[in-house]
Parts: C-alpha cells; sequence; structure tokens
C-alpha cells in the first residue's frame, strides 16, 4: 500500500530530499571555484543547499503556531523550503511571496510546488530580491532568510517597516561566515529584538521584544 497515497505533499518532499543528498558533488564544483575567485549565485545555479526535514517541519510548525499568513522568503531554490512554507500557510489561510535570482531554479521550483498542490499558495518572484521585494506593504508576519549570505542584513533592513509585534524572522546558515554581520547586528539590538540559536546553532529565530 502507498503510504503517500493521500499526502502529496509528503511524496514529492521526500523525493526532492533524496535529490538532494545526491547533489554533493555539484555543490563541490562551486566551492572548488572560489579557490580562483569569490563564490557567485550562479556557482550554485544547479545545487540543492535544502533545509533538513527536521528544519522543515520546525518551520510549518512555527508559522501555524503562530497562525502566520504572510510569509515571504528569500531564496527558493529548487522549492524543498517553499513547499514547507506553503503547507503551512495552506492551513492558516496565508500566502507565501518567495523569491529566486536564477531564474531557471525558480522554473523548476514552480513545477515542484504544482506537483504538491501548494501552487495557489505561493507567488515566486524572479531576480534580485532588494527588488523583487521592495514596495511589499503588507505587514509581514513570517520572514526566512536562506539565500545569499551578504543580504540578509540589508533585505532585513529593507523589509524593517513591514514588522510586527507577532512578527518571526528566521535566518538560517547562521553557522557559516557569510551571517556573522547580520548576527551581530541582531543580537546587538537587544532592546528591540528577542533572538535564540534553534537547530544546533544552525539557524536564529528573532521576534520583536515584548
Amino acid at each position: 500500500m502507498n503510504k503517500y497515497k493521500n499526502n502529496r505533499v509528503a511524496e514529492v518532499l521526500d523525493h526532492l530530499h533524496e535529490d538532494a543528498k545526491k547533489d554533493y558533488m555539484r555543490v563541490g564544483k562551486g566551492i572548488v571555484k572560489s579557490i580562483f575567485r569569490p563564490l557567485q549565485p550562479k556557482d550554485f545555479a544547479h545545487a540543492y543547499l535544502p533545509i533538513s526535514k527536521n528544519q522543515g517541519e520546525a518551520l510549518k510548525q512555527l508559522i501555524i503556531q503562530n497562525d502566520s499568513k504572510y510569509v515571504v522568503e528569500f531564496g527558493t531554490s529548487f522549492g524543498i523550503s517553499t513547499i514547507y512554507l506553503a503547507d503551512a500557510v495552506k492551513q492558516t489561510g496565508g500566502k507565501v511571496i518567495s523569491t529566486e535570482l536564477i531564474k531557471s531554479k525558480a522554473d523548476i521550483a514552480i513545477q515542484n510546488i504544482e506537483k504538491a498542490g501548494l501552487d495557489p499558495f505561493v507567488e515566486i518572484r524572479v531576480g534580485d530580491a532588494m527588488q523583487t521585494l521592495q514596495g511589499d506593504h503588507q505587514a509581514i508576519d513570517f520572514l526566512f532568510l536562506d539565500g545569499w549570505k551578504d543580504l540578509y542584513l540589508p533585505l532585513f533592513k529593507m523589509l524593517e517597516p513591514y514588522f510586527h509585534a507577532g512578527t518571526l524572522i528566521y535566518a538560517d546558515n547562521m553557522d557559516m561566515a557569510g551571517t556573522k554581520i547580520y548576527g551581530d547586528y541582531i543580537l546587538a539590538k537587544k532592546n528591540q529584538y528577542s533572538s535564540k540559536f534553534v537547530h544546533g546553532g544552525k539557524a536564529m529565530l528573532t521576534g520583536l521584544a515584548a
């Protein structure tokens, strides 16, 4: 009996996580290039770089428990994290706005999201996030940062006016050097933000201080 008979989302996610496990060689090739020049987003045009299943489920529960309806994601990639986010807002009656710099990745993500049956809950914007997310005036309930690390802080500052008392910000890859500037900025603003590291220090969850 097919255990996914009534769960398209779980089936798609399992396939994508399996594909991601086979992707280490592509990631390695991108890293090797950094010996000769700084890494660029195009070096990872074919790489998954996904969140784990545990992270995905944790994100989903955070959104549901917080009743987050307007969710913004920086870094769609092939749509694994987007599917977790969309599965959550399906239950809260919300929408995910996700942005991806590389069109070929966004196109595949759209296909994956459609396979999961979650496309009505997602809008993917292709291009530089500093442009595709500029001018949004709806209050942000949940912000997921998982794109190019140098943009965490400028993107956060650009979207900061749309945060409210219940906004949650989840920043992945906080164990990487590129996110240090963002982490230092947030942790220095203890009067404004309350933060904690989660998933063994891999990510940081932030909310507005009471």
